[in-house]
């Protein structure tokens, strides 16, 4: 699909840059990690340090001949960078080591496309992968011939290369419009839960936190978790259900990472709006990682890029059992809502308390109580029971209408709208205290 894809067990130099710019700068270890996830055999790790970069190699020209040596040494097939290359850049290198070359964000795309299961799945990848290396399209030669004229040489008037690059935006405009149908497709399904007053929850988070871990241990689902980066790419809706709530829809969702590359984000806007339509966010944190603040702030970032910073969220701070002196709790704020919740998914240690933790959150939006509707009330008693809000009903001697009811407060001042009630003087009146 991609001249960036990367063979299982290729012998691999990792090439680490101490950037020159400190908000560029990337972790050794989750290098590692990314180019381990990807089947890399890592012969290799080099480490530089650059004040300022090079327009030809990124390096200097001396190392780069240094590593030339290195990857001749260690038979290396390939060579990946820490960084973001130029197209120029990497076809110089290229040159330079006669191996592949392959940056950061071609790494993480081939990771996912290694990952990537459904149908939908696929073409978000196939769609980041060829905007990727429609930038890097190039020829040593080419067909000039096609353009000349003469007998048998007259052509189409456009090079090889120019051929290429049409074909290549034919075939994203059409996974666009696939897409799209996608998109529409999410929209209707949201809609439909919507009507059915179901909450959707939706868990979020730096790769490798534990999503897939936790999902699993809420829902009973068999979904693929590993202690990979990206181990789970396509997103899983579950049904559960939340003490006092009653059912919710539970979304396991693609990792986030530092610095993801843009094309992903685009590509998989579809499947991120998951999130920023979700009535709660699962910030689920690694507890036990270094980076965790710098992690936090990633997340954050892209939950911004994909308007998803206003919905509420609800951090859970996982793999507490690896803490010492650090047991399951729920952190409260100031006015005493769930704010953190500690656990270990791995364990099943903290479950209860973060499903505790949902239902307060939740049950925020929903009116829950005891009401005793008069006689000329019979049509808002009618809309109850439309709208699925009644759960027990009896009656008085007087034949008024007592009501268990549990409705979504939106849907509540509608519905007094709509006969003319006021919502203040509905709860002064016939709210049972």
């Amino acid at each position: 699909m991609s001249d960036v894809q990367l063979k299982g067990a290729d012998r691999t130099v990792l090439v680490h840059l101490d950037s020159f710019n400190l908000t560029e700068r990337e972790e050794p270890e989750e290098f590692k990690e990314l180019a381990f996830s990807a089947g890399a055999e890592i012969v290799s790790f080099v480490s530089i340090g650059r004040t300022q970069p090079t327009a030809r190699y990124l390096i200097g020209s001396g190392k780069a001949q240094e590593l030339r040596e290195l990857v001749a040494e260690q038979q290396a097939d390939l060579v990946i960078f820490n960084l973001s290359l130029t197209p120029s850049q990497e076809r110089n290198l290229e040159r330079t080591l006669d191996c592949r070359v392959v940056d950061r964000v071609g790494l993480i795309l081939d990771i996912f496309a290694q990952r990537a299961q459904t149908y939908e799945g696929k073409l978000q990848v196939e769609l980041a992968q060829l905007e990727h290396i429609s930038t890097r399209l190039v020829r040593s030669r080419t067909d000039l011939s096609r353009q000349q004229g003469g007998i048998g040489l007259r052509g189409p008037g456009e090079t090889q290369l120019e051929t290429d690059r049409r074909l290549l935006r034919v075939r994203m405009r059409q996974i666009k419009a696939r897409l799209e149908k996608v998109r529409n497709q999410r929209e209707l399904a949201r809609r439909s839960r919507k009507r059915a007053e179901i909450p959707a929850v939706s868990l979020v988070g730096y790769t490798n936190a534990g999503k897939s871990t936790l999902f699993n241990a809420m829902t009973s689902a068999t979904v693929y978790a590993a202690d990979k980066l990206f181990a789970t790419l396509d997103p899983t809706v579950r049904k559960i259900q939340v003490p006092d709530i009653g059912p919710i829809t539970l979304v396991d969702t693609v990792g986030f990472i530092r610095h993801l590359p843009h094309k992903l984000v685009e590509a998989f806007r579809a499947t991120l709006e998951e999130s920023a339509s979700a009535d709660l966010l699962l910030h689920l944190v690694d507890a036990q990682a270094v980076e965790r603040d710098e992690q936090i702030k990633q997340v954050n970032q892209v939950l911004k890029e994909i308007g998803a910073e206003q919905v509420p969220v609800l951090e859970v701070y996982n793999k507490v059992d690896l803490l010492e002196s650090v047991k399951p709790h729920i952190q409260r704020n100031e006015q005493g809502k769930p704010h953190r919740v500690w656990l270990s998914a791995q364990t099943g240690q903290g479950i209860e308390l973060l499903l505790q933790a949902v239902s307060e959150l939740l049950a925020e939006d929903l009116f829950v109580a005891q009401v005793q509707l008069p006689h000329d009330l019979a049509r808002l008693r009618a809309r109850f029971f439309a709208l699925s809000a009644v759960q027990q009903e009896s009656h008085t001697e007087q034949g008024e209408s007592c009501l268990s009811v549990r409705i979504p407060l939106i849907d509540l001042k509608r519905a007094l709208s709509d006969e003319g009630v006021d919502y203040e003087e509905f709860v002064q009146r016939y709210v049972q205290q």
